[in-house]
């Protein structure tokens, strides 16, 4: 039986005997119509979704959800969803505007996750990965501890079972409702990332879309053996209004943006979305092909 056909198995099963969850799948793009972020011209949404949300006047690629982002890289019928059944709990009892339980539950039935991530197994062009897509519309893809677990088993799945690994990365960072808790998921990625990368010679991508800022960059976000980004992505540690006001300097414009990061040497490639199936497939290739990827693993 092969890795594929076993997931699949294993899936059917954890169908069912799990119950299913009880937040409806939903579209979060309502409405005819909307206004590109970039050129602010008006947009069918129905043709947006067809050119996969990229911009027919200017190319801008708008923001995209994390079920849209699975469709557009992994073969149809193909994707086996891992963990989930992980929901957050409110462990600190944190309370701003509102309580955190009400946040999450608010932004579960919006978005129809159970939290910013989504991690599976699935064949892009005929080749098993292991894919994780954060997805920025869950409060602003932030990292938490469910997320950091996820991408934590994730990993060690693919690891376990020699699959190269992708990780598209849209995230706000750390998750303040979980405090120092969501702090940690950044060592315990990169931990698993470090077994995966180093000890066993495994292959990891990272994408990163617009936004990736604050934990995420600092962590997993730049640990990738190739670091792709989109066009126009912003990317970034800490926002330029928090940089001036630490430094008393003026921050130029664009300075965090993907094209400036690949001219500092910061990223492999930028990527336009309409291909990026199609390199990512062309790099896998060449990766199976490497004729020092089994003395790696041998000499490990």
């Amino acid at each position: 039986m092969s890795l594929v056909d076993w997931f699949e198995e294993k899936h059917r099963l954890k169908l069912l005997t799990t119950p299913k969850p009880k937040y409806p799948e939903s579209d979060p793009s309502k409405g005819l119509w909307t206004q590109c972020d970039n050129c602010e011209s008006m947009l069918y949404v129905r043709f947006l979704k067809q050119n996969q949300r990229i911009c027919e006047e200017c190319g801008y690629h708008l923001e995209m959800n994390s079920t849209e982002r699975i469709e557009l890289l992994i073969d149809p019928g193909t994707w086996y969803p891992m963990d989930e059944e992980m929901i957050p709990c409110d462990v600190l009892e944190f309370f701003d505007q509102q309580s955190y339980n009400d946040r999450l539950e608010e932004n579960q039935v919006r978005t129809g996750l159970t939290d910013a991530v989504q991690t599976g197994i699935g064949q892009l062009n005929g080749i098993t990965i292991a894919l994780g897509v954060m997805d920025f519309q869950f409060m602003g893809g932030s990292m938490g501890s469910v997320v950091g677990e996820k991408l934590a088993r994730l990993i060690e799945y693919a690891t376990d079972n020699s699959l190269p690994l992708v990780i598209v990365c849209a995230s706000g960072g750390a998750r303040m409702q979980e405090g120092t808790l969501s702090l940690m998921q950044m060592a315990k990625i990169a931990s698993v990332l470090q077994i995966h990368q180093v000890q066993k010679g495994l292959l990891y991508i990272s994408i990163l879309t617009y936004p990736t800022t604050g934990g995420v960059t600092a962590s997993f976000g730049m640990l990738g053996d190739i670091i792709i980004a989109e066009p126009n992505a912003y990317i970034a540690f800490a926002g330029k209004r928090v940089i001036e006001q630490t430094l008393r300097q003026e921050v130029p414009d664009g300075f965090q943006v993907a094209e400036s990061l690949f001219d500092h040497g910061l990223l492999d490639l930028i990527v336009p979305r309409a291909i990026l199936k199609g390199v990512l497939g062309e790099l896998f290739e060449l990766y199976n092909a490497a004729p020092c990827k089994k003395n790696i693993s041998k000499s490990i």
